[in-house]
């Protein structure tokens, strides 16, 4: 019985520790990536160019329905040519609906 119940508990413990390891891998994904993975996505395919840096500027709040993530991606176009594009992705926080992407250029600094 005591074999028993310390192989039970040897089980839970180790099953507490997977639990924690998922738990925090889940927790470190940044909640800004969704909406980073549509800024490269339709950056790629409005500039029909190549992705050579990403940056995350930060989210604000537009209004109770309305935030905007803020991104700037560094790009080579098929010229060779590179520049820098300020990605603007808004969407609704409450239902994580896309609203629009808004992309700005300006040259590489």
């Amino acid at each position: 019985m005591r074999v028993l119940m310390v192989t039970v508990l040897t089980l839970m413990l180790s099953m507490t520790g997977v639990m924690n390891t998922v738990s925090a891998f889940s927790n470190s994904i940044p909640e800004y990536a969704k909406w980073g993975i549509i800024a490269v996505k339709e950056t790629q395919t409005k500039y029909n160019a190549d992705i050579l840096d990403y940056k995350h500027i930060g989210r604000s709040s537009l209004s109770a329905n309305q935030s905007r993530e803020q991104f700037k991606l560094w790009v080579r176009g098929k010229d060779g040519k590179q520049f820098a594009v300020y990605v603007n992705v808004d969407f609704n926080p409450n239902t994580q609906q896309l609203k629009k992407v808004q992309f700005s250029e300006a040259d590489r600094h």
